[in-house]
């Protein structure tokens, strides 16, 4: 697996990137903060609260180096979107984080890939961080890169599971709940991990998450 794509698909991922950054700026006020702390070069990997379909879109405009995200086998499966995703980066895997799909994280950041993956494995019900997937501590403990948690806040306002259609906060109107914040926490040294149990290393992983979700919660323009 290469670290990086070839040229056709490095142009469409950056066309994707610019009209989404676009789109999203415009569409949805969005704002950001903590840019900088995701690595440049080298493997990461990447996790987020999940609260909507916007969320590997979102997180990928947090970085200008290329983002691969986990997605459920099954989404490469359908017409039109499977091809649409496998020529973003996307990596399958099944929802209960089995040994296949740890593999397939690993797989990427042994080649040099930031991968997104996002812990609560679906999106959330409510719009707060849920409980993590258990099997999530089985790949945190075996990466030995850093770790960038991101906050996404917003989203779940702007189209959550429950709307069919995306509710639009435009920048150049009055604010509504519908604007979208980011905010990028500063990586973790892999080590923090290493040796705790199971539950250590969910409940902590998830604090941080509920800390980065409240930063952009308080960056989001109201």
């Amino acid at each position: 697996m290469l670290a990086r794509p070839h040229l056709t698909g490095r142009v469409w991922y950056d066309t994707v990137y610019w009209s989404a950054f676009s789109f999203f700026t415009f569409g949805f006020s969005l704002r950001h903060t903590g840019w900088a702390n995701m690595p440049r070069r080298g493997p990461v990997l990447v996790v987020a609260n999940h609260q909507s379909m916007f969320d590997p879109v979102l997180v990928g405009l947090a970085s200008r180096r290329y983002l691969s995200f986990l997605a459920r086998k099954s989404l490469f499966h359908r017409p039109g979107f499977g091809r649409l995703i496998h020529s973003l980066g996307a990596v399958p895997i099944d929802r209960n984080m089995g040994k296949d799909g740890i593999q397939n994280v690993l797989d990427s950041l042994t080649a040099g890939r930031a991968v997104l993956m996002f812990p609560e494995g679906e999106r959330t019900y409510t719009g707060v961080v849920q409980p993590l997937k258990a099997g999530v501590s089985l790949l945190i403990r075996r990466v030995t890169c850093p770790i960038v948690p991101v906050g996404i806040a917003g989203a779940f306002e702007a189209w959550n599971r429950f709307h069919r259609w995306p509710r639009f906060a435009p920048l150049l109107s009055e604010p509504q709940p519908g604007a979208i914040a980011l905010s990028v926490g500063e990586p973790i040294d892999p080590t923090r991990y290493a040796g705790k149990p199971r539950e250590w290393v969910v409940d902590d992983l998830h604090r941080v998450l509920v800390a980065q979700h409240a930063a952009a919660e308080r960056l989001r323009r109201k």
